[in-house]
Parts: C-alpha cells; structure tokens; sequence
C-alpha cells in the first residue's frame, strides 16, 4: 500500500505542477499540440481561454486525487480503483467540457474526439476491470486440475511437486503482467522466494500454494472456507 500511496503522491505533484506551469506562468507550450498550432489559432485560444482552463483543469484533477487520498488509510476496500476513476472521468469529461473554447470552426469536431475517447477509453477500462474481478474456481479432474477464467489454464495433477496451505501470503514484489487491484491479484508477478510466479489471490488467509514442472502458483477462494475445501479436495488427488 505504501508503494501506491507514492505513486498517487507522484502523480499529485506531477498534475499540480504542470497546472502551475500552465495556468500561472503561461507556458502554453506544455499543452499537447499546442505549439504546432498557428500564431492566429494560439492567439484566439488564448483569447477563449483554452490553455488557461487546461491548467486549472490539471490542478483541480490533483486537488480532487488529494482529498481522496486518505481513504488510503480507511479500511475502505476500493481505494485505487476510485482514484483512478475519478482521475479518468474529471480529465476526460473536462476535455470534452473544453471543447467549447476551440478556435471557431474546430469546436465540434474537438468535441466528437473528445466524447469518442472518452467512450472507448472507460469501454475498455471497464471490460478490464469485469476481467479482473470476474471469479474464478479451482476444478480438481481425474488426471489434471483447473483454474478458470483470465490467466487460468489446466496442469496434470501427476506433474504436481508440492501443495500446502499457507496462512501467510509471501512477500509480492512486483507485477509482471496481470491485475493488481485493491482485493486481488491475478496474473504473474514476482513473489519473494519463490520468483514469477502464478496468482489468483484474494486478500484474505488462507492461501494455496502449488508447485508444478518449477511453476509457483498462489490461490485462495472468496472466503476461508472455500479455499480449504480446494486444498482438501486437491490434496486427496495428489498421489
């Protein structure tokens, strides 16, 4: 949690100071395709308002992810997913909203672009994030066991080195390519020890770890009870 709360903290900083930049000391060339406008274009957006409104727009994005920080220390399961949401929202619908003060003859066009990133960019958040949470379950076979959904797959069970439930998750360093989101994680990632491995984790003890061909998995279920039904269920199947 520490990690992320400097991570927020980083990109707090980062809006404020390029909304500083911006709004107070006119450096409108920050803006993104803002020098390679016109003299004519720069002067009537400046004249609009466009580059002043973009910099208060970036310092109220940090004000906002600032008063939303402390959550961070709440027992509030959602932390980063609100701030990123917020994040996204405020500055994509601020966009949108700044479309009015384009140069004449540009406004509708900019606001079409806007809107339609917008609308493809919170599709596409939101069908990793259903990804991401979508459940998954341990299904033990006669000759392998599965995991489904997203990073899921089928192992042999005779291939299986080692199980053993674990109260305590090993130390996660790093994420190699999956979710990490607030109440799981799922996908590779780097755990100390025990090197990439395989998660399917929900925060909470319980956990399963299983060995197979030098692969490392981690997994629990949505509560305690389900993941020592997995583990027995597993166990007995291993010879």
């Amino acid at each position: 949690m520490g990690i992320l709360i400097g991570i927020q903290l980083i990109v707090i900083v980062l809006f404020s100071l390029l909304g500083w930049a911006i709004r107070i000391k006119k450096n409108y060339g920050l803006i993104s395709g803002f020098a390679a406008r016109s003299m004519t274009e720069q002067e009537e957006l400046i004249k609009n308002g466009y580059p002043q409104k973009t910099g208060s727009l970036l310092i109220y994005t940090a004000v906002g992810m600032l008063i939303l920080l402390p959550l961070a220390f709440t027992s509030f399961p959602f932390v980063i997913e609100v701030q990123f949401v917020f994040m996204l929202v405020f500055l994509m619908g601020g966009f949108i909203y700044l479309s009015k003060y384009e140069v004449s003859g540009k406004s509708k066009r900019s606001f079409w672009i806007s809107s339609t990133l917008f609308v493809v960019v919170l599709g596409f958040v939101s069908v990793l994030t259903y990804l991401g949470y979508e459940k998954y379950v341990l299904i033990v076979k006669d000759e392998e066991f599965e995991v489904t959904g997203l990073y899921g797959e089928e192992w042999p069970l005779e291939e299986v080195e080692e199980v053993e439930l674990m109260e305590d998750m090993p130390e996660v360093t790093w994420k190699i390519n999956g979710f990490g989101l607030s109440t799981m994680s799922k996908g590779q990632f780097k755990v100390k020890g025990y090197g990439k491995s395989l998660l399917f984790i929900h925060k909470e003890a319980p956990y399963i770890y299983i060995r197979v061909n030098d692969q490392h998995i981690f997994l629990n279920g949505g509560n305690p009870g389900e993941t020592k039904e997995w583990y027995e269920e597993l166990s007995k199947n291993i010879d």
